[in-house]
Order: C-alpha cells, then sequence, then structure tokens
C-alpha cells in the first residue's frame, strides 16, 4: 500500500463526517461525496444525544460547540396522557460526571457542526456527487462518478444511509423493513418548565414526547400506527398532527399551538435493519444507517453511527495493513453492540402495537443504557 492512504467517504451524514474528520486528523486523504447539494443542512427538527454520543463528539473536537448550541439534563419523565408524571428516571451518564447524560439540540445545528468540522479538516468535498460505479481488485477500488470523473482508492466507505446504494452494490441484500409505526416531528418554541424528555404512552398515539433542543426550542413528536404514505399528503401533516397532540396535556397544549406549517413537520416511517455476517466486501464497508437502523424509541440512531466512525476510524488508523481481519474485526466489535439496541428499540414498539400494558419500559430502557456506558 502507498504511504499516502486514500478513503472515498460516500455520505455526509453523522457518521460520514465523522469518520472523515478522524481519519484527516491521521493524515490520510479523504475524499467525501455527498448526494444532496446542500449536504442535508437544514434537515430534520430536533435530536438528542446521549452519553455515549456525546463522548464520540469530544472526540471530534466539537464538544464545545454542542455544548453551547444544545440543552442538556439527566432524566426522562413517563407521563399519562394529561400530563401526570407518572415515573421519572435518572439518565445513566456515560462519562461520569464529564459529560452531561443527555443532549438536546436542533439537528441542523448539530448537521452544521460536524460540517464545519469537516470543512476545516482539509478533506476534498464534492457536493451533488454520487458514485455510479465501483470496480473493485486486490488493492483498491476504482470509483466512477456521476460527474464523469474516475478516481483510485484504497477503501471506500458507504456511509449513505438507509436507502444505501453502497450496499447494494456490494451485494448485500438486506433492506430496511418497517416495524408498524410511523412520527410526526416538529420544531417548536420551549416552554419554561420543559427541562427534560417526557414521554406519554397511551391515548390516541402509542408514544407523544417532545426534548428540549436550546434556551427557547424543543422538538415534539407523536407515533401512530404506519399508514400509507399517499393517505398522508404533506399539506395535512400539521393538522393530522396537532389533532393528535390535542388529547394530552401537561406542556401540549402550549406546544400544539405552534403545529401550524404542514412544512415544518416531518412524517417517516419507523424502520429497522440489521446486516448479519459483514459490514464489508473486500475493500467497501459500511457504516452508521447503511448497516442498521432501529425505531428511535432508545434515541440511538445517530450515537450508533457514530460509534461505527470511531471504531472503524481506530482500526483503520492503527493498522499497517487494511484487510480481512481488520474489516471482520470492526463487525464483531459492533454487532455485539448495536444487535441489542436494535432489538430493544423494535421491543418497545412492538409493545405499544401488540397493547402490552404490564411492558417494563424503565426497565429496558434502563438495562440497554447501562450496556452502553461501556466504551465501544
Amino acid at each position: 500500500m502507498a504511504d499516502t492512504r486514500t478513503v472515498l467517504v460516500i455520505g455526509g451524514g453523522a457518521s460520514g463526517n465523522a469518520v472523515t474528520i478522524l481519519l484527516r486528523r491521521a493524515g490520510i486523504a479523504v475524499d467525501l461525496v455527498e448526494a444532496k447539494d446542500d449536504w442535508n443542512a437544514t434537515a430534520g427538527s430536533g435530536i438528542t444525544l446521549q452519553g455515549n454520543a456525546l463522548r464520540v463528539l469530544r472526540e471530534l473536537g466539537v464538544w464545545d460547540r454542542v455544548r453551547e448550541s444544545g440543552f442538556g439534563f439527566g432524566s426522562v419523565g413517563i407521563t399519562a396522557p394529561d400530563g401526570t408524571v407518572l415515573h421519572v428516571a435518572e439518565d445513566i451518564r456515560a462519562d461520569g460526571d464529564g459529560l452531561p447524560a443527555t443532549v438536546g439540540m436542533q439537528r441542523p445545528r448539530l448537521q452544521q457542526i460536524l460540517i464545519d468540522a469537516v470543512r476545516a479538516s482539509g478533506a476534498s468535498i464534492r457536493l451533488g456527487v454520487r458514485p455510479e460505479s465501483l470496480r473493485q481488485d486486490g488493492e483498491g477500488v476504482t470509483v466512477r462518478f456521476s460527474d464523469g470523473t474516475e478516481s483510485r482508492y484504497d477503501l471506500v466507505i458507504g456511509a449513505d444511509g438507509l436507502g444505501s446504494a453502497t450496499r447494494a452494490a456490494i451485494g448485500i441484500e438486506d433492506r430496511p423493513e418497517p416495524t408498524g409505526m410511523a412520527i410526526w416531528r416538529v420544531a417548536a418554541p420551549r416552554p419554561e418548565g420543559v427541562v427534560r424528555t417526557d414521554l406519554a404512552y397511551g391515548g390516541p398515539a402509542y408514544i407523544a414526547g417532545y426534548c428540549p433542543t436550546g434556551e427557547s426550542t424543543l422538538y415534539a413528536y407523536v407515533v401512530k400506527a404506519r399508514r400509507d404514505r399517499a393517505a398522508v399528503p404533506p399539506a395535512s401533516y400539521a393538522d393530522e398532527m396537532r389533532r393528535l397532540a390535542r388529547h394530552y396535556g401537561g406542556f401540549w397544549p402550549e406546544i400544539s399551538a405552534h403545529i401550524t406549517d404542514p412544512a415544518r413537520v416531518n412524517y417517516t416511517w419507523f424502520d429497522r435493519l440489521l446486516v448479519e455476517g459483514s459490514w464489508h466486501r473486500g475493500r467497501v464497508v459500511l457504516v452508521g444507517d447503511a448497516a442498521h437502523c432501529c425505531p428511535p424509541t432508545l434515541a440511538q440512531g445517530a450515537a450508533l453511527s457514530l460509534e461505527d466512525a470511531l471504531v472503524l476510524a481506530e482500526l483503520l488508523t492503527g493498522a499497517g495493513t487494511w484487510g480481512e481481519d481488520l474489516f471482520r474485526a470492526y463487525y464483531e466489535r459492533r454487532i455485539t453492540r448495536v444487535r441489542p439496541v436494535v432489538e430493544a428499540s423494535v421491543r418497545l414498539g412492538q409493545w405499544q402495537l401488540d397493547g402490552v400494558r404490564d411492558a417494563d419500559v424503565p426497565g429496558l430502557m434502563g438495562r440497554t443504557m447501562t450496556m452502553l456506558r461501556e466504551l465501544p
């Protein structure tokens, strides 16, 4: 292998941005291509970042900006639909007193922080470009791009999300599957008394919750049974979400008053995916949602993706040779951690779908988060 190693990262979401920053820090030449011209800079409403995600963000060197931009808190409340608090669980700190247990923040703000760090890393960035073909041999990968150019790399990292074209291109046939639930999300002003995540189970929605994302903002969400997307036209998103939210008490009436613009409401399905066996073929390896995804019932999607980037970068920068043993070690180290989170996230939703009234929701959350205290 040449002294200057070259890597192509496909996709500029959390995992793609993170692995780019870490590899550039080690002096590896990285090209990042992102299919969207805007680099997803305005996508999404809010995100919940728990301790294992915050550890990676600190390692990336962006923790100070995350702390300044988000809202830190240390507990989650379980409420009745009328707003009565039934149970408050202290969130498990992944880093003792060094980091908050949880930070909520606006998702576009997190993306911009990561974008700025990628740009500062010196990576080569091309937006509005996607690979059209990957041709492998024993030494590397030749990639043909949609802009007509062609380049050669020692390694290709597929960080192109749930519908990953990279995953399909290397012959991995796993595809995301709907879990039976869908979610409406919206960013809104934060009532002064909202200082943690609260989750209401029951009522017309399976779950109704909110998370503070800053001094004056939060994001709120309601979860219902999945419907055909054609039966939920975008123009109705605000009306649909407000119709569900009006049955909830506590802070919900104040939040609901701001659910007026359908363009600000996002409606998506819950999916699950776990690629088994390996996350690579030859010199192409998957990270993040391209390899696994789970419903946001544990708020671990971005955290697991960031962990993938950290572990893969650690292995790549610490190895003299990039080969089968390294990629196998990456998979084995990640699958034992990712699988129980995917399974627990799906189980939490299935309990709601099945109407299980004695489900130990706090217990399952606590056991899973205790496991995630350990380093990845």
